[in-house]
């Protein structure tokens, strides 16, 4: 049998576990419904008022929020082409760059496709003038040990397919 804790309605059937009446939750009756005694101490239970209430006239006024505003930019990074002179630039890597990237593609092509030629020879003339720019403007151009290893590796590859030649030729 079940109970409602609300209304007292009782229900025999055990597949109903609401009341029809209200809708609370039934629970299982024990026996009679007992009565609260003196010597129960279990804390009354308080049911609380459901509205709010705000007493907006004690509020302090305050100031409306401030919208997000991004940091303020100089003029070198809005890009108006002013240069500033304190801060340090890097140098130009570029023809170094150049350079490596020809000589280790002439490494790779240089077996099937004599890429020591076509790719091993502008490795070298590149990484020279990389390497004439450095030695004339320092503070302008960078990447030394770039510019050096492009003219190494399109020597050595231009070396190889010169070498693969002339073993096609005399086999």
């Amino acid at each position: 049998m079940k109970r409602c804790p609300k209304c007292g309605q009782i229900y025999s059937e055990s597949d109903v576990n609401f009341c029809l009446n209200d809708g609370e939750l039934l629970s299982r009756d024990v026996g009679p419904a007992r009565e609260p005694t003196d010597n129960d101490d279990s804390p009354p239970t308080l049911l609380m008022d459901p509205r709010r209430v705000t007493d907006q006239t004690n509020w302090r006024p305050t100031q409306p929020p401030v919208l997000y505003q991004s940091p303020a930019m100089n003029a070198a990074d809005r890009g108006f082409g002013l240069v500033d002179r304190d801060r340090p630039s890097s140098p130009d890597q570029t023809l170094a760059t150049v350079a490596l990237g020809l000589g280790i593609g002439s490494i790779v092509l240089s077996v099937c496709c004599y890429g020591g030629v076509w790719l091993g020879l502008p490795a070298a003339v590149v990484g020279f003038l990389a390497m004439r720019n450095i030695q004339s403007d320092p503070e302008r151009y960078g990447g030394r040990g770039l510019a050096i290893g492009g003219m190494v590796t399109g020597i050595i590859s231009l070396m190889i397919s010169i070498l693969l030649f002339i073993i096609v030729v005399l086999a």
